[in-house]
């Protein structure tokens, strides 16, 4: 997507590669909305901890980071010897994987790479088929989002309002985005609707996040507190819901996303709104049985108990602090602790549809309709 920065627009992706340098380029999305870098993570154990840290976040972004890691831990292997290339090789992918537990798109995006490289002779061959794959992910992200914007715009028409959840936009994705597909090309589409964003605490992404590409986009859009949403809903002012996802049970159709993604399920049901998820296919887990077997990801009791904002201009900022310097502030209890799972689960009868680069189907459809689903 465009970004506008002092006047001046420019084309950006949330993550891409330096090859001279051997480097993965990241959106430090943590300084957004207050200001846009890129920054460079130098060797696999940055780029795992960048996706840890959520420097970079978002299903397809960590996916496409986690590939371009893997083949950055590779290109960084000195020698000819295979035994010794699988071993350091099986040490990069086994660091990447246990950034984030939730999210399947690293785990099926380094299995590409993975699958690949078996056709390379020697560690040379290996390494260039990595980074070749690695790229593929990342322009196949790119294909799958714009596809689902095509589905999608379909249920969007003028005059409507759209609530979202989190941040399942292109910064969650290389470009375009999943949730927010439909929205773009809607847009492009000529049709003008009201965007609700939720805030979506602990880590506030959609106050932070897709609000600021909504407003890059020149798209209509309030940001809402969490708790909104239902009153909203109760006075006829939400059409329609669009999220994302971090993980979709293809056997089941449980749909893994950002905590309280559940909660508006639910309350849509009560109201008779259409919920619809959009996902690229690499979102899909075609192994896992239940919903409980999804490794739900526990944050840091940090993010509930304050928050991370910056300091604007004013006469009463702590004197410490200059203006426009990011800060954290200790909101709750000084004596409490808390408790912050990252994601909960939707079962398949609270959603009218998942939204694919395929088409949209019913979430009990996806099991038979594998064969078109797979990468």
């Amino acid at each position: 997507m465009n970004v506008t920065i002092h006047g001046r627009s420019r084309h950006f992706r949330t993550v891409t590669f330096d090859r001279e340098r051997n480097s993965v380029q990241l959106i430090e999305q943590r300084l957004l909305p207050h200001a846009f870098e890129i920054v460079s993570a130098l060797d696999f154990r940055q780029t795992a901890q960048a996706i840890h840290d959520m420097v970079v976040r978002g299903a397809g972004a960590i996916g496409a980071t986690a590939a371009y890691g893997l083949a950055q831990g590779a290109l960084a292997f000195r020698g000819s010897d295979r035994t010794r290339f699988r071993r350091h090789f099986a040490s990069v992918y086994a660091a990447i994987k246990a950034a984030r537990p939730t999210a399947v798109d690293p785990v099926n995006a380094m299995n590409q790479v993975r699958l690949a490289m078996r056709s390379g002779e020697s560690v040379a061959e290996q390494q260039a088929l990595a980074l070749a794959a690695a790229e593929e992910f990342a322009e196949e992200d790119v294909r799958h989002c714009e596809q689902i914007g095509g589905h999608g715009a379909k249920l969007i028409r003028s005059g409507m309002t759209v609530l979202t959840h989190c941040n399942a936009g292109w910064l969650a994705f290389v470009d375009v985005g999943s949730a927010t597909a439909p929205m773009y090309a809607a847009q492009a589409q000529g049709k003008r609707f009201h965007v609700y964003c939720d805030e979506t605490r602990p880590r506030s992404q959609g106050a932070t996040l897709t609000a600021w590409e909504l407003a890059q986009q020149k798209i209509s859009h309030q940001i809402i507190a969490d708790n909104a949403a239902g009153h909203l809903m109760q006075r006829g002012k939400i059409d329609l819901i669009i999220v994302g996802s971090d993980r979709t049970l293809g056997r089941t159709g449980e749909v893994t996303n950002k905590i309280g993604t559940y909660t508006k399920a639910v309350l849509a049901r009560r109201h008779g709104i259409p919920f619809y998820v959009a996902i690229p296919l690499s979102t899909l887990d075609w192994n896992l049985k239940s919903g409980f077997d999804i490794p739900i990801e526990e944050r840091h009791e940090s993010e509930i108990l304050g928050a991370w904002g910056t300091v604007e201009r004013s006469k009463s900022k702590p004197k410490n602090l200059k203006s426009g310097e990011r800060a954290y502030v200790r909101v709750a209890n000084p004596s409490s602790r808390a408790f912050n799972p990252g994601f909960d689960v939707t079962p398949p009868e609270l959603i009218t549809g998942i939204i694919t680069p395929a088409g949209i189907f019913k979430p009990r459809e996806l099991w038979a309709r594998r064969s078109d689903l797979r990468t």
